[in-house]
Order: C-alpha cells, then sequence, then structure tokens
C-alpha cells in the first residue's frame, strides 16, 4: 500500500481526491496549510503519526476556519488521518512577492508561486517526513506515462473549462513520479455527482473564485494594508503621450484592464502600459494592446525541448493559447514569437508553452 499526502483545502477537489485515492487503496494523509498563526487544539490522530491540529480560530487571511473544518470533517468521515500546519512563513512570502510585484508595475501571478514554494514543496517535505511516496492536489491536470521517457509528462485536465495545468509549469521536474493528480481525468459535474454518492460533504460547495489571501478581491485594499499608503497617483495617458486623465495609483491597474479606468472615451480603451518610474497608465485601443513577441526568464522545463520549436504559448489562466515559436535568447531567457498578435501580454506574468495537450515548461514574462 502506498502512502500519500494530499493536500486537502476543504473543498469539493480536494475533497474527492481524498476518496478517489482511498478507492485506489492508497493510505491517505491529508494536510491542511494554514496561513496565519493561531494557538492549535491538539486532538486524537492514528497512532504512530502526528497528532491532528484542529482549525478553531477566526479567518486567517489565506485558510478560512470553516475551510480548515470542512477538510477535517471529510477526513474524519473517511478516517484517514489529518493534519492542519502553519505556513505562515512561506504565505509570507507569497503576499510580499505580490505586494512587490505590482509596486513595480507588474502584474502577479500568486497562484503559480503558491504551487512551487508551497503545494509542491512544502508539501514534498512534509511527505518525506512521514515516509510518504506520492503527494497529491485537486488540480485538473493529468500525468501520462510517455514511450522512451523515464519520467511522465504534464497533460491539461479533461475538463477544458477547469484545467489548471498552466499554473503548474514551475513545479520541479523531478517531482513528476512522485506527484497524483486525482480528478485530472474527470468532468466538474460527474465528480461533484461522484462526490454526492459518496456522501462528501463539500460536494456542492462553490469553487473559490479569488486570490485566496484577498477573499473580498480588493487588491487596492490590500496593498494598502499590507505595505501602508503608496505615493503611486500619476496620470492616465494616451499612446501619444497625452494626458487625458488622473489616477489614485498606478497598483490599481494591469495590462489588458478595460474597466474601471476612471474616464469614458467614445470607443473601449485598455491598459497597454505601466510606467511605475513616472506613475503614468499608458491606455490605446485594442490594437494597441497586441503583441507579436514576449521574452521571458527563470525557465522550468517539464520535458526535453530542443530549440528553436513551435508549440503554442499560453499567458493567462484562461487565455487560449496562441500558435509561437520559442528561441533561447540567452542562458536563462526566451523569446516566443507569435503566429498572430496575441492581447494582454502582461510583464510578471506567466507563460506556459504547450505541444498539443503537454505542458513543457514555461517562464515569468519580461
Amino acid at each position: 500500500m502506498s502512502r500519500v499526502v494530499l493536500a486537502m483545502s476543504g473543498g469539493v477537489d480536494s475533497s474527492a481526491s481524498a476518496w478517489l485515492l482511498q478507492q485506489q487503496g492508497h493510505e491517505v494523509i491529508g494536510l491542511f496549510m494554514r496561513s496565519g498563526a493561531a494557538e492549535p487544539e491538539v486532538c486524537s490522530t492514528k497512532p504512530g503519526l502526528l497528532p491532528i491540529v484542529s482549525a478553531k480560530s477566526h479567518k486567517q487571511g489565506c485558510c478560512s476556519a470553516s475551510d480548515a473544518a470542512d477538510a477535517r470533517r471529510v477526513a474524519d468521515a473517511l478516517d484517514i488521518s489529518f493534519h492542519a500546519l502553519n505556513f505562515s512563513e512561506a504565505f509570507g512570502q507569497i503576499k510580499d512577492y505580490f505586494a512587490d510585484e505590482y509596486l513595480a508595475g507588474r502584474t502577479p501571478n500568486p497562484c503559480v508561486m503558491c504551487n512551487v514554494w508551497l503545494k509542491f514543496g512544502k508539501l514534498w517535505d512534509f511527505a518525506e517526513q512521514v515516509g510518504a511516496d506520492y503527494i497529491a492536489t485537486g488540480h485538473y491536470a493529468q500525468l501520462r506515462t510517455m514511450p522512451g521517457e523515464a519520467q511522465p509528462g504534464l497533460f491539461r485536465g479533461l475538463d477544458e473549462g477547469k484545467d489548471q495545468s498552466y499554473v503548474l509549469f514551475g513545479i520541479r521536474r523531478e517531482l513528476l513520479d512522485k506527484i497524483l493528480f486525482p480528478v485530472g481525468g474527470y468532468q466538474k459535474e460527474h465528480l461533484r455527482e461522484l462526490a454526492r454518492q459518496a456522501g462528501i460533504r463539500t460536494a456542492n460547495k462553490p469553487d473559490s473564485q479569488e486570490i485566496c489571501f484577498i477573499p473580498d478581491n480588493d487588491y487596492g485594499r490590500f496593498l494598502n494594508d499590507y505595505r501602508g499608503e503608496q505615493d503611486t497617483a500619476g496620470e492616465l495617458v494616451d499612446t501619444a503621450g497625452n494626458v487625458v486623465g488622473q489616477h489614485q495609483g498606478y497598483q490599481h491597474f494591469t495590462i489588458g484592464q478595460r474597466r474601471g479606468l476612471g474616464v469614458t472615451f467614445g470607443e473601449p480603451r485598455f491598459v497597454v502600459r505601466i510606467e511605475p518610474d513616472t506613475h503614468r497608465v499608458v491606455l490605446g485601443n485594442k490594437q494597441d494592446l497586441g503583441r507579436s513577441t514576449l521574452e521571458a526568464n527563470r525557465l522550468n522545463w517539464l520535458a526535453d525541448v530542443t530549440f528553436p520549436f513551435r508549440g503554442t504559448a499560453q499567458i493567462r489562466y484562461q487565455h487560449t493559447p496562441g500558435a509561437c515559436e520559442v528561441t533561447m535568447v540567452g542562458e536563462d531567457r526566451m523569446q516566443v514569437t507569435f503566429d498572430d498578435p496575441q492581447f494582454g501580454v502582461a510583464p510578471g506574468q506567466a507563460v506556459a508553452i504547450y505541444d498539443g495537450d503537454r505542458i513543457l515548461g514555461g517562464g515569468w514574462i519580461l
């Protein structure tokens, strides 16, 4: 019997993952990652393993007490060991990164960073401590062993609308044969029905739609609370440099943004550039937003590639990948040249490179 440490968030995906892994004959250990320190309440657990830490506390920035309680109750119902551990230091790194990027005029992607640092970093560290063979999460992605390759390849999840392979480009390649994605081969509604039939209490729980440590989705408020008031107000200008308005802080904008610009025009306008040095936010039309190339660094490859090569590139979570050619232009720097201009290429975001449904790797847009 294989021992698996499963990241449990209290949602239906990770809860169903616990049940599926159990049905497959694995010994499952649930782990809830808490974002802040609180006095733990030690409860019973299975002999020989670490104690349960219950989640009786107020909401703590990232993962709520109710989420922890849902995860614990699912674990209890399935009779699996459960741990809630404090990862406040790692979550602090993610919050620092998020604030630093926005204040530098870039668009951060904390979900990718969380996967790199926490879900496939700290999670594996914990797994090694308890002698586990695998780690697992509720991500919609799939791993397949390809002919002639020693490690499995990472592929899109079966449910195209829920596929999360994009946010997984940064995981360490050497962990691919240590990871399980139990729900990756399911459609979301089929999974919910299985969860209902299995009596899982989170079967109908709504999906989270916001950044976990900003539950109200108010980035500006978070930045002010976390870093204090910033002197980032400035001018709104068009692509010719003409002043068309004023803004209260460039950190409230992101490339491709159309709504909430603070000014109106006779036709749609978009944020096409953010200039933190001058505090200017540049607005243009849809054509001004298009980009035929991008460069990225801090590359991570999950498969062997030979440059140059053709593939498709995804520049944000809900973006339809564009056909492209990928070349190396430095030791840790690639250039992606699109067949057709792509809209909303944002410095600071991740770009993931695919061959069909297989994710080859990616980097961070410069």
